[in-house]
């Protein structure tokens, strides 16, 4: 009998290999999709050590350009790995359409492929299989990394990949860097420009001793490809951040400041394009295991497959072969697409179903950054009368409706967060002056709560009446690493934080006094060069995603 993870609908299997199998589930409470892959029943204990290392490593990277990881589940049945179901289509079967591509498009792909392998490289963690089938360009044009199947920790020994895109080290056997990633991404930009795969015809010979192909593309991307495809991983950057700085600069200068606009632009017309040809169709309860189209993992050596996006609102690609759900980490399939299923009418032609619309946006403005935002959110500035001149470079954005803790006041006595869902923009003159704010100078070495300790202090979340608290009062890090706003790299850290009962004692001073069960997570975005901080109290959800696609003054 097949084991199933209990919590989880399964729609239909989308890919089965050595390595497994993954299926396309639906959880039962939340009713969000995701794909969960199953280690083949019966595997030795180095084939679930290895699925426990691929889980290790899913788990460090956390990044908008990159496809989560929920969770590992191990029983006595086997093990499973919970994952993000990517919504797009797979770069591959772009460049199997297209040939080749626009210089600005080009180099979107590439910009977003090297955040997410910068997210992966700040938690110690080398893809090593970079390669079209492993990147997803959804419908709004925002690429997304997948398949850390044969990731490993930075050092070690390197000998898997894709030999298409191999670095000389990898060819070598010696240790995975970062720059061997760098170096598969430009070998992909190069096949993005060109339409041509760099030393196809003799893959080793040519990574090791050939010369860097920088005539296959027009003049002013040479420098990249010069850079990016040395021999000598030291003479590469040193990773993919220095190289995004790199891109961009160079981007700049050569096709102009809305470069990335105009590229983005072109990807979600092509991805469109596709969904075209390989259309959505909404996936509801009663339909799920019905009448759902399914489609084939992009696995290793695939070259077809449209990705299927998911993050809650369901919906499912059917229609050719080559329509694909791809799950965060694609399995090994065999030659010829295992795993493709199509949607067809009575007469054998694919029935054509409407495409799942988008969440509809809004352009908004908080202060410095500039953001595509759901249009349920609400800008309201934080003003301060407080040292002088008025101050209002600090924003409250709330998400159902305005925070009528803010209508009329002079200045907040207390940031008005435990009260308002949303999140908080704090500006410069909280950099420059906290004692404006009744608090004191953001450092992620502790809770944004603790920095407002005065007299009551911060109130948590839905529990206004119980006070948040400082890590001294045990409040726990549990994240902490880079992220993204803009082009900017963020410090990002996430606590738990525990609520508290007030003392407010003879002199009503509101100070700590009884531990409870309850606690909340705090996220903070922190900027110091910016000087902006980000926090949120409420989970709010796809904040990450807008601020890792915002525009930054």
């Amino acid at each position: 009998m097949v084991w199933r993870i209990e919590g989880f609908e399964e729609i239909r299997e989308l890919g089965r290999g050595g390595q497994g199998r993954v299926v396309l589930a639906r959880h039962a409470a939340s009713g969000d999709l995701v794909a969960v892959k199953y280690l083949p029943a019966g595997s030795g204990s180095a084939a679930r050590e290895r699925f426990r290392e691929e889980a290790v490593l899913l788990g460090r990277v956390r990044d908008p350009h990159v496809a989560r990881l929920y969770q590992l589940v191990e029983r006595e049945q086997g093990l499973a790995l919970v994952m993000e179901a990517v919504d797009g289509v797979s770069f591959r079967e772009v460049l199997a359409r297209y040939g080749s591509l626009a210089p600005e498009a080009a180099l979107t792909v590439l910009k977003g492929s090297l955040l997410g392998l910068s997210a992966a490289h700040s938690a110690g963690v080398v893809h090593r299989d970079y390669k079209p089938s492993n990147v997803i360009v959804p419908a709004d044009g925002n690429s997304k990394l997948i398949d850390f199947g044969v990731a490993t920790l930075e050092g070690t020994t390197s000998g898997a990949g894709t030999p298409a895109y191999m670095a000389p080290e990898q060819w070598l056997g010696e240790p995975a860097g970062p720059a061997a990633d760098v170096y598969a991404a430009t070998c992909v930009f190069v096949e993005t420009v060109s339409g041509r795969r760099p030393f196809a015809d003799a893959p080793r010979n040519g990574h090791l001793t050939g010369p860097v192909p920088t005539e296959d593309v027009p003049e002013p991307l040479r420098p990249l490809i010069a850079r990016g495809m040395a021999k000598n991983p030291a003479e590469r950057p040193p990773g993919a951040a220095a190289f995004v700085r790199e891109l961009e600069d160079l981007a700049r200068a050569s096709y102009g400041p809305d470069w990335e606009a105009r590229g983005t632009h072109l990807l979600a017309g092509i991805a469109m394009a596709l969904a075209s040809l390989f259309p959505l169709a909404a996936i509801s309860a009663s339909a799920a295991g019905a009448g759902a189209a399914g489609a084939a993992t992009a696995g290793a050596g695939a070259t077809t497959g449209a990705g299927v996006a998911t993050s809650g609102a369901a919906g499912v690609i059917g229609g050719k072969a080559g329509a694909a759900i791809v799950a965060a980490t694609v399995l090994a399939t065999t030659a010829g697409g295992y795993g493709v299923y199509q949607a067809v009418s009575p007469s054998g032609q694919p029935k054509h179903r409407p495409v799942a619309a988008a969440s509809p946006t809004q352009a908004m403005t908080i202060g410095r950054l500039s953001v595509r935002a759901p249009q349920s959110w609400r800008v309201q500035p934080i003003s301060l009368n407080l040292g002088g001149a008025p101050v209002a470079d600090s924003y409250m954005v709330t998400l159902d409706g305005p925070c009528r803790r803010l209508a009329g006041r002079g200045f907040p006595y207390y940031l008005p967060l435990p009260w308002c869902k949303g999140f908080v923009v704090m500006g410069r003159s909280y950099a420059d002056h906290p004692d404006y704010y009744i608090g004191e100078r953001y450092t992620p070495d502790d809770t944004f709560t603790s920095r407002f300790s005065q007299d009551e202090g911060l109130s948590c979340p839905g529990h206004t009446e119980l006070r948040g608290s400082a890590k001294d009062h045990g409040a726990r890090k549990t994240v902490d690493r880079t992220a993204r706003v803009g082009s900017r790299t963020a410090r990002y850290v996430e606590w738990t934080v525990p609520c508290w009962t007030r003392d407010y004692g003879e002199f009503g001073d509101g100070y700590y006094k009884t531990r409870t069960p309850d606690t909340y997570t705090e996220r903070v975005w922190y900027l110091p060069d910016s000087k902006i901080v980000i926090a949120d109290f409420w989970r709010t959800p796809g904040l990450e995603d807008v601020l890792a696609r915002a525009t930054l003054a």
